[in-house]
């Protein structure tokens, strides 16, 4: 998609992709070996949830993140989108509001919309360089009528924020005060640079909330392609997303999917720990870039995940030039702001997961693009 996808989404094939959120680096060894091994055996029949993939997600969670997971309260799932929409159509009905947080990634409000319910947003703060949640408005958005469930992207999916604790005990507060169901989007959860410690919001909470946390391998190791994810819930709140996938008799029993998630958790560890390393380097230079080369281009340090926000609104272009501006005159294929709702005008969205030569190849093209402006 990144790539074939190009003229689609741009217009034209002559640009560098930067924007779908998958990598332009191979996936580690041991997934491969895996799914090798796999296609080796001759039988590719309905295939059960194996032992082996519960206890290589657990033990993930609890060594990554401190988090000791319950085996029946995870529910593999076709992906983190499917599980929003379910999500949507379990906990909520036609005219129902669910609260989303933009600037955010779009299918939080397609999931909203397709099912006939009503967007309440409540847009994030930028404060000092850093963006943060708007409490008191969040409050004012739970407290209206019919707000039933509130969709968290965690970390945060453009602007690159890892939830503090603090920020996400006040926001379990106020899904308490009303009665919110939150389900947690984590799938950048292991995606996190020195000096950051993501919180699963499930480790937070107290007997009766409602939460629910989704996550996947497929950022973590770059398999979004293999489509698996997994639910962890309580079981009232799991059992009412698994009656919605049920009611489409849609499930996640892929037999190479099973398998690459197995090899991922068990044997990625230092395949992700070089990713972030790599990472590092890169986001650390393009913001050095920026600042000194680009300097109407501000650029927010990511905390996670290996999307960057790009605030571009002191070149004083609406988002319709500002697109051109990218994809005409830069060659570039970034995500344009705009579509990641409130507070996303004048933005874009880089993604830094490629080669540092063709990063700093894109930073050298909007250097040259900008430069009469």
């Amino acid at each position: 998609m990144k790539h074939d996808g190009r003229t689609e989404v741009f217009g034209t094939d002559a640009v560098v992709p930067l924007w779908v959120a998958d990598m332009d680096f191979a996936a580690p060894p041991a997934v491969t070996e895996a799914l090798l091994a796999r296609a080796r055996h001759p039988v590719y029949g309905y295939t059960l949830y194996p032992d082996a993939a519960f206890d290589a997600l657990m033990r993930w969670l609890a060594a990554r993140h401190g988090w000791n997971v319950a085996r029946e309260h995870i529910h593999f799932c076709p992906g983190v989108v499917p599980t929003l929409y379910a999500a949507v159509q379990a906990f909520t009905r036609p005219g129902d509001l669910v609260i989303v947080q933009p600037p955010v990634y779009p299918p939080f409000f397609s999931a909203v919309r397709d099912t006939g319910r009503r967007v309440a947003e409540n847009p994030l703060i930028e404060r000092d360089g850093r963006w943060t949640m708007d409490f008191d408005h969040l409050e004012g958005c739970a407290a209206r009528a019919g707000a039933k469930l509130l969709l968290l992207c965690s970390p945060h999916n453009p602007v690159g924020r890892v939830w503090s604790h603090e920020e996400l005990d006040r926001l379990l507060e106020i899904a308490r005060r009303h009665d919110l169901v939150v389900l947690s989007d984590e799938i950048h959860a292991d995606l996190l640079y020195p000096g950051v410690r993501h919180v699963p919001l499930a480790t937070l909470t107290r007997p009766g909330d409602r939460v629910l946390t989704a996550v996947a391998p497929s950022k973590t190791f770059n398999i979004p392609g293999l489509g698996l994810s997994a639910l962890i819930a309580d079981d009232a709140e799991r059992k009412a997303v698994e009656a919605a996938f049920g009611q489409l008799h849609v499930g996640a029993s892929n037999p190479f999917s099973l398998a690459a998630l197995e090899a991922a958790y068990r044997d990625g560890g230092p395949w992700l720990d070089a990713l972030m390393r790599y990472l590092e380097a890169t986001r650390d230079e393009v913001i050095n870039t920026l600042a000194h080369r680009l300097p109407r281009i501000h650029a927010y340090a990511p905390e996670g995940t290996y999307l960057m926000w790009l605030d571009c609104r002191a070149l004083g272009l609406d988002d319709a030039a500002l697109r051109d501006l990218f994809v005409h005159d830069a060659g570039l294929g970034l995500n344009a702001g705009i579509s990641f709702g409130s507070g996303g005008s004048g933005h874009m969205r880089l993604n830094l997961a490629s080669p540092r030569a063709v990063i700093r190849d894109a930073l050298e093209r909007l250097r040259r693009a900008t430069a009469h402006l």
